[in-house]
């Protein structure tokens, strides 16, 4: 989880105290089988989209093929960008 927190922080910019991993085993079957495979989202104010998305998808497809043993063709990533009064934190929003 720290590889993962320190490579988003890299790819987004975000500063670490606010990146949140989470690694949670669930059953799961793709393709029509049960090899492993992963689920992988992320939920950002801004610092992703286009074409930044697929460098973090690699980046982080490669930390998760290596450290979980997830082919990255087992694997699927959502991305999405939340609006900043979409975000609670601290008894509050972000906006």
């Amino acid at each position: 989880m720290r590889e993962l927190s320190a490579a988003i922080q890299k790819l987004t910019g975000k500063p670490e105290q606010y990146i949140m991993v989470s690694i949670q085993q669930a059953a799961m079957m793709f393709a029509r089988s049960e090899e492993p495979c992963a689920f992988l989202t992320l939920r950002s104010i801004g610092a992703i989209g286009g074409d930044k998305n697929k460098m973090i998808a690699s980046e982080i497809m490669a930390i998760t093929s290596s450290k979980l043993g997830v082919d990255r063709s087992r694997t699927y990533m959502s991305f999405h960008d939340a609006a900043r009064s979409d975000f609670g934190w601290n008894g509050s929003t972000f906006a």
